[in-house]
């Protein structure tokens, strides 16, 4: 059994969802392993990670504003605001999600849906650089 473990960093603008399917592929095709698997872990507390539907724009936007309505920012809802009135709506859309994904590898390739594409989901408004840790294990 083999393993590897590299981390991504993923610069973004603000809030909302950035599709890093291709670089995690590559990240896969690239360790030669041909059945194992992948775990993702988003090392933040105001990001998270998905595994969505990536053909249809429409998907993202709804997810958005559909977390913006769960956990807005409301000043006289949060006690926590260290780093501003999106601080504590972030943390709620973090746990609201998940920070870690198992991909299963089969024949060199993530086991991913027609449709499936994975996401880090930013629930800051400020641009950051996030890291994500990706680990494979398999033969």
């Amino acid at each position: 059994m083999r393993q590897s473990l590299e981390h991504l960093q993923i610069a973004v603008r603000g809030r909302g969802l950035v599709e890093i399917t291709d670089r995690v592929r590559e990240y896969v095709a690239r360790q030669s392993i041909e059945m194992g698997l992948l775990t993702l872990y988003c090392r933040h507390t105001s990001a998270s990670l998905l595994i969505q539907e990536n053909a249809d724009p429409s998907v993202k936007r709804d997810l958005e504003r559909y977390f913006e309505v769960l956990a807005p920012e409301d000043a006289q809802r949060y006690e926590h605001d260290a780093e501003g009135p999106d601080d504590m709506p972030a943390h709620l859309r973090t746990a609201l999600t998940q920070v870690q994904l198992s991909i299963p590898i089969e024949n060199g390739a993530l086991v991913l849906g027609t449709w499936q594409g994975i996401y880090l989901f930013e629930h800051r408004r400020q641009p950051h650089t996030r890291d994500v840790v990706m680990h494979v294990m398999g033969e």
